[in-house]
């Protein structure tokens, strides 16, 4: 009984860290550029960014090889939430396919669909998870409607987009 529920939960695992069908991912990802602070643009709804406005990922090193993720936004009644995770490659060191994980053993895919180091496109292991990040909370917005248009002819709902609110925060 216990080895068919470990290869089930393996294969459950493992699909949470895949790719979507027809996509690829960056090659060669440079993950030195990619590290620090990044803002979220837009992103498809999901429980655990709900109603969450200056989102901002930040990424860095951590002693292990892996990377250290902090998740921040701030949530309508101005207090904010955090969220410490860590990420590992998939594969190959030079492919923008990651796993990341939040809650102890769970990971699932973090894929860098495109990126330029100044703006990227990420999706997870299925349509239902987008983000656009900038490092800049107000990007340029044919650039930013370049990556919309490519995350559509990929497949993913850009008409659900949700745009993240960057505004600065008011004076105390």
């Amino acid at each position: 009984m216990r080895a068919p529920l470990l290869a089930f939960l393996l294969l459950l695992t493992s699909a949470c860290t895949g790719i979507p069908e027809g996509q690829q991912v960056v090659k060669p990802f440079h993950l030195e550029r990619y590290l620090g602070t990044w803002f979220e643009i837009a992103r498809l709804d999901h429980g655990f960014e709900r109603d969450l406005h200056r989102v901002t990922a930040t990424y860095s090193l951590r002693g292990d090889g892996g990377v250290r993720v902090i998740n921040r936004g701030q949530a309508p009644d101005g207090s904010w939430r955090e969220a410490e995770g860590r990420a590992y490659f998939v594969g190959a060191q030079d492919e923008g396919r990651l796993k990341v994980s939040f809650f102890g053993p769970f990971y699932g895919s973090y894929n860098v669909l495109a990126t330029d180091y100044d703006l990227a496109l990420v999706s997870s292991y299925n349509l239902q998870y987008l983000w656009i990040l900038s490092r800049s909370p107000t990007p340029a917005r044919e650039k930013v409607q370049a990556l919309v248009e490519q995350a559509r002819t990929l497949g993913f709902d850009t008409g659900a987009l949700i745009w993240v609110e960057q505004s600065p925060v008011p004076p105390g």
